[in-house]
This record gives C-alpha cells, structure tokens and sequence, in this order.
C-alpha cells in the first residue's frame, strides 16, 4: 500500500513564467461538498489566482472551480474565497517575506493527496518583461541543445 498517494488536478503552468519562484509551501484547504466533487471531475482553474493573509488566516482569491453539474440545489460560488490551512509559524514567516517589496503568494498546483485536496502555494516576485524574454531564449537553446543531441 503506497503511503502517499498523489494524483495533480491541475497547475498553473504560467506561474512559473511570470514569477521566480523563491519558496514552496504545501496547504491544505476548507472546501464544501460540491467543491470537491468538481475538483474530482478536474473543474478547476488556477488561472490569475493569488493568495492574501488577513488577520493570521490565508486565503485564496481567484481560483476558478466549476459548478458541480449533478448537485440540484446549494451550489458553491465557483470564484468564491477560500480559506487555506498552513501551520502558524508558516503564515507568520510568510506574512514577513510578503511585506517585503515584491514578493506575492501564488497557487502553484492543486491535488489530492490520500484524499484531501491539497495546494502548493509558491512565495514568488514578479518577473519584468526583459527576465520573461530571457526565459523563453533560455528555453528555446535548451530545445535546440537536445535536438542537436538527438540527432548525433
């Protein structure tokens, strides 16, 4: 029996263009019934969220999670926020970093592990437009690299 079963639902694969990723931190979530069953379903979108710490508490803004489409009544608002659960000392050593110029908290991935769902928050700074072209240069001598290398 694995002891720690992971299955992703999704990730925010921009995030990692847009932002220099400092730190990772594993989060659980409070969700409702309805929210769950559509995450199973894989309803959900990490596109243009961020997280905000208001009163020693996280929360997640923006994260999109469909509608279930079996529920007939009380379904959750799918741009609804949601609280995110971390330990105290996490919240506190990132509530430092994040009043520090430029840094945000962004959902990197959101899973199941052993059942409950779970998000990868990211402490990132944004990147500026120069550091995005010089990702995709990098990226792009990266591909031709291993082209070259395939075709030897």
């Amino acid at each position: 029996m694995s002891s720690n079963h992971i299955k992703i639902i999704t990730e925010n694969r921009k995030a990692r263009y847009n932002y220099f990723i400092e730190d990772t931190y594993e989060a659980g979530m409070v969700l409702l019934g309805t929210e769950v069953k559509s995450l199973r379903l894989g309803r959900v979108n990490l596109k243009d969220s961020y997280a905000r710490i208001k009163n020693g508490e996280v929360f997640v803004h923006q994260i999109h999670i469909g509608a279930y489409p079996f529920a007939f009544y009380d379904n959750h608002d799918p741009l609804r926020k949601r609280k995110l659960l971390l330990h105290k000392g996490e919240i506190k050593k990132l509530y430092g970093k994040i009043n520090e110029k430029g840094f945000s908290l962004i959902p990197l991935k959101m899973y199941f592990q052993n059942g409950k769902a779970k998000l990868t928050l990211a402490l990132a700074r944004g990147k500026r437009k120069y550091d995005k072209r010089e990702t995709i240069r990098r990226r792009d001598e990266q591909r031709d690299f291993d082209r070259s290398k395939k075709g030897d």
